[in-house]
């Protein structure tokens, strides 16, 4: 029998928080782009990896290592958790087997079920997945949660997808050059979505 996403649920599954009841839903590549995974043994020896700059060293990563994309996704997490302090989960958090409900099944019922829902699509994130994800999400819940949804990219990531979300469901897009800078307009996101619930623009969940 397929367990039941509610958002009973997911606060149970999550650490506590000043603002349990609050739930955040953060989207976006666990993965960061990474040539070892597609250049060849010996075509990576021909590249001379550790005299290369920094961002197209990190193109390079080590498999071994916690990856770049999910390490971010984390710390925005942690960040949001502290202060407001509210309950910001990634979909891993919540441990639903995708055996029982498949992954994109899980993001539409994560969403439904959260008071906020950002992606966030890092430059050296691998973004495909995200975007396919967020496409299934926007098609299911626009009409109803599209003043809880945000999404957020670095400057230098460039996507038809996302233009063409902007246009089919007016989704509401905004660019970030430092992380610093993208938590802080997460918090802001916050901010107006619980306001909208105090004052009665948007409903309470429950």
């Amino acid at each position: 029998m397929n367990e039941e996403i509610t958002r009973d649920l997911i606060a149970d599954r999550l650490g506590h928080v000043p603002y349990d009841r609050f739930l955040f839903y953060l989207m976006g590549p666990y993965k960061s782009f990474n040539l070892n995974y597609i250049l060849t043994e010996e075509e990576r020896q021909e590249i001379a990896v550790d005299d290369l700059p920094g961002p197209l060293r990190r193109l390079f990563q080590n498999k071994d290592e916690i990856d770049a994309a999910q390490a971010l996704l984390r710390r925005i997490q942690g960040a949001l958790r502290v202060t407001p302090g509210v309950n910001a989960f990634l979909a891993v958090d919540v441990d639903v087997d995708t055996d029982e409900v498949d992954a994109a099944t899980q993001s539409i019922e994560y969403t439904q079920c959260s008071n906020a829902t950002a992606f966030i699509l890092p430059f050296l994130g691998h973004n495909f997945g995200v975007g396919e994800e967020a496409g299934s999400i926007l098609e299911a819940l626009s009409e109803t949660h599209s003043d809880r949804l945000i999404f957020f990219h670095e400057d230098d990531v460039t996507s038809a997808m996302i233009r063409s979300a902007q246009v089919r469901w007016d989704l509401r897009v905004g660019t970030y050059e430092t992380e610093s800078e993208l938590i802080s307009k997460l918090r802001l996101f916050t901010a107006g979505i619980m306001h909208q619930e105090r004052r009665g623009d948007l409903d309470m969940l429950d």
